[in-house]
């Protein structure tokens, strides 16, 4: 597979501050979650990540009715992180079999970035990463 590609409901989770997303509680936790629910729907059930190695292309599209509260920049911070491999992060053991759902290997992998707001009436956002 070259590409995979799905939309998530609501914000994307924002890289903004010292405490990691992955932390318990997190005031981002449901859209941390809500994330790797649909990029592990997109993945299936295969083992590793999609994209284990080489360079990738990330392309985010968010939707929304408003200016969101975040800039681009925390959005596609927070989406590359919760959708690395995250075996470095130590214990995730609050977020149950979804602590294993990776799309690639390290978000370093990210060498071309897309992004733009679109207005619409629902918020929601997709995701698309490529082989580049």
């Amino acid at each position: 597979m070259t590409e995979i590609s799905f939309w998530v409901q609501g914000l994307p989770p924002a890289k903004n501050e010292a405490k990691s997303m992955f932390a318990a509680g997190h005031c981002y936790a449901d859209r941390v979650l809500a994330l790797l629910h649909a990029a592990r729907k997109a993945l299936g059930e295969g083992p590793g990540p999609l994209f284990p190695d080489g360079p990738l292309a990330l392309d985010v599209v968010l939707e929304s009715p408003a200016e969101p509260p975040s800039d681009a920049t925390n959005y596609l911070g927070g989406i590359a992180d919760v959708l690395e491999s995250k075996g470095h992060r130590g214990p995730l053991d609050h977020l149950g079999e979804l602590a294993s759902v990776a799309v690639y290997g390290n978000d370093r992998q990210i060498q071309e970035v897309h992004y733009r707001r679109e207005p619409a009436d629902q918020i929601r956002y997709h995701v698309r990463l490529s082989r580049r």
